[in-house]
């Protein structure tokens, strides 16, 4: 894997799966990247397509309160469409499952100031993921 930064496109893998997402017709992007999500859940063993996962969850994440554009020149150049609320929890699932393997994407840092950097970004878009506290309405109060 080439990487030359710790964000979420800036490795080999992730830009291929942002050029796949760019030569994707509109309506199969979500496909692509829920797709991606649910495989690295469900992966036994080492995780594939992690580097991946993390790129989707960025863009998930951009759509979200709080989420930060993706802006890299290696992010997808298209735009992206409005993903269903659903996908936020998948990606958080698929990022908490990176970040819990010890001998996948974590271990592959040689420079322990990277593997901080790369973590508290894995650690951002877990937080901007969470879903907002359900809001229960204490009084009904009518004038």
């Amino acid at each position: 894997m080439g990487t030359w930064d710790t964000g979420p496109f800036d490795n080999d893998t992730a830009a291929d799966f942002a050029n796949a997402l760019d030569d994707a017709e509109l309506e199969a992007r979500e496909a692509l990247i829920r797709g991606v999500l649910v495989r690295t859940i469900d992966a036994t063993g080492y995780l594939m397509e992690a580097e991946e996962a993390v790129a989707a969850a960025a863009l998930i994440a951009a759509q979200c309160p709080k989420g930060d554009p993706v802006d890299t020149p290696y992010g997808p150049e298209t735009p992206m469409p409005l993903f269903p609320s659903d996908l936020r929890a998948l990606a958080d699932e698929a990022l908490a499952r990176i970040a819990d393997d010890e001998d996948g994407p974590a271990s592959n840092w040689v420079d322990p100031e990277g593997w901080k950097q790369w973590r508290a970004i894995i650690t951002r878009l877990r937080a901007v993921l969470a879903p907002p506290p359900p809001s229960i309405a204490l009084f009904d109060v009518q004038p």
